[in-house]
């Protein structure tokens, strides 16, 4: 049933004939928006919940502020995250996930269920 769901799946994407340069070029555009070591644990941050800049921050291990600062940036360049200045005293600012970036979630789902499933595979063949 997967390999038939797959291959539905490529029929709509994929172009017939074949167009080896579109895909690479379709992919090297993917990575681009969402690639590096920070865009998906944003992505992931906000979609949980995550709306300030300090809740971001504090729930990535490991991410500096100016480089949150810089990724944030490009993402709402890039129309995956939204950025509302609320006119408080003081000012606040909140982050949420676009519907652009929402469109996005059923990969991350598949990104964090293949990656679970490889360190389950890699420490079962370590162990043997």
């Amino acid at each position: 049933m997967q390999d038939e769901k797959r291959q539905e799946m490529a029929k709509g994407v994929l172009s017939n004939p074949r167009n080896q340069r579109q895909e690479v070029q379709a992919l090297q555009d993917t990575i681009y928006v969402i690639g590096g070591k920070w865009r998906l644990p944003i992505i992931n941050s906000i979609c949980n919940g995550n709306k300030r800049f300090r809740d971001i921050e504090r729930s990535i291990p490991g991410i500096t502020t100016r480089m949150l600062s810089r990724e944030l940036k490009d993402m709402e360049a890039n129309q995956l995250i939204r950025r509302t200045v609320i006119p408080t005293i003081p000012v606040a600012v909140e982050y949420t996930a676009t519907e652009y970036c929402q469109s996005f979630g059923d990969i991350i789902l598949e990104m964090i269920k293949w990656g679970k499933q490889h360190k389950e595979r890699i420490i079962h063949t370590t162990d043997q």
